[in-house]
């Protein structure tokens, strides 16, 4: 790709500069300026507002597969972050075509302005699929996306920028994303003509570590019978256990589970090892193998989509699952004690472990959703079975 591959029809107010000197030419919106990461592509066909919300993407440029985005605008409701002063820590998106003007009932915001009030950068018109064949034969790049409504850049300064950056590995972006202080959570999920409600009693005493949590798997854990304190990702484990917890949820999260790992594996493990029931998802899952003994690594383009076969062996059954992680759990560094229960069926790659004997177990992929399909619910009845089966032992 060159500044020749200018795969929009009108002048060109945002670039994407990939680390290797490749320039992409588009149109701009949302914020102008320029931003770097790492730029990643999403297949999932809706939900591009809670995927632009979610916190497991700090740090990432996401291409969108699906061609047209903004097309039922934004809302209020729809918004994954818990921590809204840290945002996501997304620094960006890549469109194939234009927004178009919102068509749902429940939009409240175009696009384009919704992106400008958050601070994100857009460039559409570009070759998506060009752009992820070219992620998938090559990895994930590290890039620059700028948007300048004259459409004068610093070219020489924006490749020095892309080919600077350091990359996701070894950064713990944990900390950016993270709740800054302790809070209850007793949200429920969202109902037709209602919203969202709030649960009054709760069976379960569920304390959650966050690591960039979204809303939706907290209210997942209310509608199971959960009452739900969040802590921030470096509580330690006299933190947690203050709060005599029925059981632990690790959440999801960005950046490198190894970094987040020097500091949270430790009360992970305190936590394991007092029996508690333990479910994590994403990082928390990376994060509860390297407690185990186990060992991450970087992927070679990651998976992020809403419609990612995985084999869970504990059921014998295939779910359809949503995904957003470009690391993963290094099976063959697993110990004796942790036993792999799901599989990536797209590269064979590890998506749940459970430690042998023990109410603690974790999957890789998003089951609360949001967007998604909603085949791994299930998991938290699972874990609400661990906590009742502790309870009554």
């Amino acid at each position: 790709m060159t500044t020749a591959d200018a795969w929009s029809t009108k002048p060109a107010t945002a670039l994407l500069v990939l680390a290797d000197g490749s320039v992409i030419e588009g149109e701009g919106l949302g914020a102008t300026g320029e931003a770097v990461g790492e730029i990643c592509f999403n297949t999932a066909m809706t939900g591009y507002q809670e995927i632009l919300t979610d916190p497991s993407y700090a740090g990432q440029i996401i291409t969108f597969t699906f061609p047209h985005i903004g097309n039922v605008g934004t809302n209020d409701e729809d918004i994954e972050t818990v921590n809204m002063a840290a945002e996501s820590g997304i620094r960006g998106c890549v469109l194939n075509a234009s927004i178009t003007d919102p068509s749902n009932y429940r939009a409240s915001r175009h696009l384009d302005q919704w992106l400008k009030a958050r601070g994100l950068i857009g460039i559409s018109g570009v070759d998506t699929r060009a752009l992820t064949a070219l992620i998938r034969e090559k990895g994930v790049p590290n890039g620059v996306i700028a948007y300048h409504p004259d459409g004068q850049f610093n070219l020489d300064a924006l490749k020095k920028m892309a080919a600077e950056w350091p990359g996701l590995e070894g950064m713990d972006l944990a900390k950016d994303v993270t709740t800054t202080q302790t809070h209850p959570w007793d949200e429920t999920s969202w109902e037709w003509d209602k919203g969202y409600g709030h649960t009054k009693e709760a069976e379960f005493n569920v304390v959650a570590l966050d690591f960039g949590i979204k809303r939706n798997i907290l209210r997942l854990l209310t509608d199971a019978g959960c009452k739900v304190t969040v802590l921030p990702a470096n509580a330690t484990a006299e933190d947690v256990l203050a709060y005599n917890p029925d059981g632990v949820f690790l959440s999801n999260g960005p950046g490198d589970p190894a970094a987040t790992g020097e500091y949270a594996a430790s009360t992970i493990k305190a936590v394991v090892e007092k029996g508690i029931p333990t479910f994590g998802i994403c990082l928390g899952h990376q994060m509860l193998a390297l407690a185990l003994g186990g060992k991450t690594m970087k992927m070679h383009q990651g998976h992020h989509g809403a419609n990612h076969p995985v084999h869970d062996h504990t059921t014998g059954k295939v779910e359809i699952t949503s995904m957003n992680h470009g690391f993963a759990v290094d099976t063959a560094s697993l110990p004796e004690t942790v036993e792999e229960t799901h599989v990536s069926l797209f590269d064979g790659s590890n998506c749940g472990i459970r430690l042998k004997g023990k109410p603690v177990f974790s999957v890789q992929y998003h089951p609360e959703a949001s967007p998604g399909p909603r085949d791994s619910h299930y998991l938290f009845k699972r874990f609400t079975d661990f906590m009742r089966d502790a309870k009554s032992a």
